[in-house]
């Protein structure tokens, strides 16, 4: 039969496939699915990790963007001073400041009764002061706060006594709006003024200085007697210029300074200011002859003034102290 033609016609791979497996022989692996299923199912699971990864993302992107606007714009991380009340421990400090620093040997008493607001119970009435001597301060003004946590700082003062310029330190104690002078306070030097750089002289134009001078001597005559139709001749249409009204007049107009350029310059002018003397009270028990009169004050300052050519005039369109760069 193996040589039968017509057997043999019928015989294929294909058949000798579907024939079950003879007995004893060794099994070969199949793939059971379709030629390219294996490549469905990679590429399913590269579609499923790539839509998690879009997903994850879409959903971090937006919490990230809100967490950093938060950080953004929250305020600052508490310092650890937070709530100290520096405003009121300073007010209350300034206050402590002009009674402490204010002593004389002939009324004690006095002082120990203004300083018993400012101090703890079991203080000592005097605060440090032995009861002699004479101390007068006065000019005080707030320097800074140094803050330690929200019941406790140290206000820092400037005060004056005399030709001195002092630092004064004061510790308080805040607790529900209450205050108190948590320990001794200290007194310590003032830093001396500032060494001030010199600068060039500036360029001037000495001929509209010449021009302008008699223009702002009767403007300054009019801004010391604040008289509003005497202002209006020299002030420019539109600006309101307010004076003295008559608080003090025009001893000099020493220097005026006019740098170069157009129509409009900003020109530097010292003026010197008279003060008057205050007026001498009369003495009914006294004779009829009256008492001298002081001689007035004098009072030299710098003005920056905003001047406008029209025509053959000047105008002020403004006034205002020198600047140190105008000098």
């Amino acid at each position: 039969m193996a040589g039968d033609p017509e057997l043999s016609a019928y015989s294929s791979p294909d058949l000798d496939q579907m024939a079950p497996p003879r007995r004893g022989a060794p099994r070969r692996w199949r793939w059971s699915g379709g030629g390219g299923r294996w490549l469905v199912w990679v590429g399913r699971a590269v579609l499923w990790a790539l839509i998690i990864v879009i997903v994850v993302n879409g959903v971090r992107a937006p919490f990230e963007r809100f967490t950093q606007g938060e950080q953004t714009g929250a305020p600052p991380v508490t310092p650890t001073g937070a709530g100290f009340p520096t405003e009121q421990a300073a007010s209350f400090a300034a206050q402590f400041a002009a009674v402490y620093l204010n002593f004389d040997a002939a009324q004690p008493q006095l002082r120990a009764q203004r300083l018993k607001p400012f101090l703890p119970e079991a203080a000592d009435d005097q605060f440090g002061w032995n009861g002699f001597g004479r101390l007068q301060a006065g000019a005080i003004q707030l320097s800074g706060v140094e803050v330690t946590d929200a019941n406790n700082g140290v206000v820092t003062l400037m005060v004056q006594s005399g030709d001195r310029r002092w630092l004064f330190s004061v510790p308080v104690y805040a607790e529900n709006g209450r205050f108190v002078v948590s320990r001794r306070p200290a007194l310590l030097p003032a830093p001396g003024p500032a060494p001030l750089p010199a600068v060039a002289d500036p360029e001037h134009d000495e001929a509209t200085a010449a021009e302008l001078t008699p223009q702002l001597k009767g403007f300054f005559e009019a801004f010391a007697s604040g008289d509003p139709e005497q202002l209006r001749r020299y002030v420019a249409a539109g600006v309101d210029i307010q004076g003295f009204n008559g608080a003090f007049t025009l001893a000099q107009l020493k220097q005026v300074i006019v740098p170069p350029g157009g129509a409009t310059r900003t020109v530097t002018a010292v003026v010197v200011w008279a003060v008057p003397a205050p007026a001498p009270t009369p003495d009914p028990a006294a004779d009829a002859t009256p008492p001298p009169v002081d001689p007035a004050g004098a009072l030299e300052q710098a003005y920056q003034l905003t001047v406008e050519k029209q025509g053959d005039k000047w105008f002020v369109r403004d006034v205002r102290g020198a600047s140190r760069s105008a000098e």
